[in-house]
């Protein structure tokens, strides 16, 4: 069987976002039954694969509905796989801490064989603190636990001895190769950099007490400085920008929307035990990181994001505007069509058109 295989990696020109890659991502949050969830979601990613993104990615969360609808990740994946032929396939991220690392390892092989190599592993120490009471684990001990897991993890995808002596079946070594590491700080770069695995950033992130007013680049740059400096001497950086982007035909409906979805967020932000200095819709817009409008609009505003001109893939979410499904679909067939070749992307069936046509003048 052949394993598909990333385009490679081509360095950004002239300090501007420049994406290899487009991916979709989603916390399947739609406002309906799980099962609609599901369903939902899944069509939202063949949409992207007729529309020639280059991967999709789901988030694993567990107990909180408002927060994510997925804890099984990889059993919806395979469903997904079933229903497209193409796109890669992403866990953005499996909770590592709350997982059994040689049961991942078993779950990610064989949805990876079964979908012809497209599976993109993405972990990260992340969730609820009470979701890791509910597993019966301390949340102070989840750093220290991902460390432990990832390397049992890394150890059995590459064909190494478990606990006991034994060696997982199937052996699939190519999939240790495509581990992403999602992390909030530069310890967490650095580390990602020294594995050779992928860098994952978020769409937005807390400020630090000292810097409440800092930029999302501020927080995220010194992060790519320290997965780059860690990196292993020519090996290409993989680094995934996921953000908050909301594209609509009309500005009004852009952020009639936004108004809707980021006042839940906000509340909820504020419910937590945060302050916001502002209700200005455009202030929450900015406090969050969301990108949202017409194309346009949100050209101009990704050209803003500094931290995207370092990195190789754009994921983007609609989350927390979380319009209706039609909707999400309208922003997934703009982006591709309209924001992302402003940043020098081409879906893969255009870029072979391109060179076919050229071979042929």
């Amino acid at each position: 069987m052949r394993i598909a295989e990333p385009p490679p990696y081509h360095p950004p020109v002239n300090n501007l976002p420049r994406f290899q890659r487009l991916a979709f991502f989603t916390r399947l949050l739609d406002a309906a039954p799980a099962a609609e969830r599901y369903r939902l979601a899944a069509e939202q990613i063949a949409h992207a694969e007729r529309l020639g993104y280059d991967a999709a990615w789901v988030a694993q969360h567990h107990f909180h509905e408002d927060e994510g609808g997925l804890p099984s990740p990889f059993v919806f994946l395979s469903h997904v796989a079933a229903r497209t032929s193409r796109i890669r396939l992403g866990t953005g991220i499996i909770t590592l801490p709350l997982e059994m690392p040689v049961r991942v390892a078993e779950d990610a092989i064989v949805l990876d064989l079964m979908s012809g190599g497209r599976l993109e592993l993405g972990v990260g120490n992340g969730g609820n603190p009470t979701a890791f009471a509910g597993f019966e684990l301390d949340d102070r001990d989840r750093n220290d636990i991902f460390i432990r897991h990832l390397d049992r993890l890394r150890g059995a995808l590459q064909g190494g001895p478990v606990p006991g002596g034994d060696t997982i079946y199937p052996n699939h070594p190519d999939l240790a190769r495509r581990i992403w590491q999602a992390t909030f700080s530069v310890a967490g770069g650095a580390r990602a950099g020294r594995a050779g695995d992928g860098l994952m950033l978020s769409r937005t992130q807390p400020r630090p007490p000292e810097a409440p007013d800092a930029t999302l680049a501020e927080i995220q740059e010194p992060i790519i400085d320290a997965y780059l400096a860690a990196l292993p001497a020519g090996q290409a950086p993989r680094i995934v920008g996921s953000r908050s982007v909301f594209v609509a035909d009309t500005r009004a409906e852009a952020l009639r929307l936004a108004d809707v979805g980021l006042r839940v967020q906000a509340r909820r932000f504020v419910e937590q035990g945060h302050s916001l200095t502002s209700d200005s819709l455009s202030d929450i817009i900015r406090i969050f990181d969301v990108h949202v409008g017409t194309p346009d609009d949100v050209i101009a505003s990704l050209r803003a994001d500094r931290t995207l001109a370092r990195c190789t893939d754009l994921a983007v979410q609609v989350h927390s505007v979380d319009p209706p499904h039609p909707l999400i679909l309208r922003s997934i067939e703009l982006v591709a069509r309209e924001v992302a070749p402003a940043f020098g992307w081409q879906s893969a069936a255009a870029a072979a058109d391109r060179a076919e046509a050229g071979r042929a003048a």
